[in-house]
């Protein structure tokens, strides 16, 4: 296998192991975690898998950044789906390793909405825009990869900050899904499977309208 792919599957491994794990941690010690402490493991997972594994895939760990990257046409058509069977591959495996460490916990992190289904999909819909427009732009910019590391894992954090207590704060259709298939929470999956793409590609078009043609490069 590509080490591209390896690479996938480890970075998705790590974010749905450890943001998913703070969740369950969280839950079982009785709040010990908190919330804003679980919106940090999920920003720093990011940050720390884009700068160890950025230089060889670009760490997507999400399918809908690499949906939206080939929609940019910034990455070749053939590399859309391995990445996606291997993000959805490194999300399935970090659930199943969840399941087998923590058997008695019902979501393993699951993202489920609290508000109407119409409003999580907007709210989803919009976290996924932002968080796609700082992954452009930062990426764009010829940034170290330290500054993208930070700014991506960033506004990761800052979205489940807020957003996190009544959608899940998800942008990842991969992260949902983990959990979800090995909880057999799956009512509202297909929101989370579809909400993120539509959001990462919305980002391109409004990016380079703001920027220019010559603010973002291809």
């Amino acid at each position: 296998m590509d080490r591209k792919y390896i690479a996938e599957v480890v970075g998705t491994f790590a974010l749905v192991f450890a943001g998913c794990g703070a969740i369950i941690v969280n839950d079982i010690s009785g709040g010990s975690v908190g919330h804003v402490g679980v919106c940090i493991v999920f920003g720093l997972v990011v940050m720390a898998m884009i700068y160890a594994l950025g230089d060889i895939s670009g760490a997507h760990i999400n399918p809908a950044v690499t949906i939206a990257f080939f929609f940019a046409k910034r990455l070749d058509r053939r590399l859309v789906l391995p990445y996606i069977i291997s993000q959805f591959s490194g999300a399935i495996i970090a659930a199943a390793v969840l399941r087998l460490l923590f058997p008695e916990h019902a979501t393993l992190g699951s993202t489920l909405p609290t508000i109407p289904l119409p409003s999580a999909f907007a709210m989803e819909i919009l976290l996924s825009f932002f968080l796609m427009f700082v992954v452009l732009t930062a990426s764009s910019h010829k940034q170290s990869g330290v500054i993208v590391a930070i700014a991506v894992g960033g506004i990761v954090a800052l979205n489940a900050l807020f957003a996190g207590p009544v959608t899940g704060a998800s942008m990842n259709p991969a992260r949902s899904l983990g959990p979800a298939l090995l909880s057999l929470n799956l009512d509202e999956i297909w929101l989370y499977l579809s909400a993120p793409v539509v959001g990462t590609c919305l980002a391109w078009p409004v990016c380079r309208w703001l920027q220019g043609s010559n603010g973002l490069r291809p």
